[in-house]
């Protein structure tokens, strides 16, 4: 389940997504599968080669993209999501969702 994040938000990164552009995505988050992780950050890129180049510099592996036919994406959560906000300085991410 989603929540935390406004129609412009999800309808402003749909449009980077499909503009070939790294697209950053935080929201809130419960799946029972993940314990302890209540946020998700999706990065999302149309562009696979662009995305996966950009995952491989975090050490994402290829086979992680969700390959959504409209919007390919990373799920990131836990610790590596906290690491890749920081070091794309997604602070206003890191501050709203208390990402630490």
């Amino acid at each position: 389940m989603a929540f935390g994040v406004s129609k412009e938000e999800l309808k402003a990164w749909k449009k980077d997504v499909k503009d070939g552009k790294i697209a950053f995505l935080t929201h809130f988050w419960l799946d029972d599968r993940f314990p302890g992780c209540t946020t998700v950050t999706k990065v999302g890129c149309s562009d696979l080669s662009r995305l996966q180049e950009w995952g491989t510099r975090y050490g994402l592996k290829p086979e992680w993209i969700h390959h959504d036919k409209n919007y390919p994406h990373f799920d990131l959560f836990g610790d590596r999501q906290r690491d890749i906000l920081r070091g794309e300085n997604q602070h206003d991410q890191l501050e709203r969702f208390k990402i630490n």
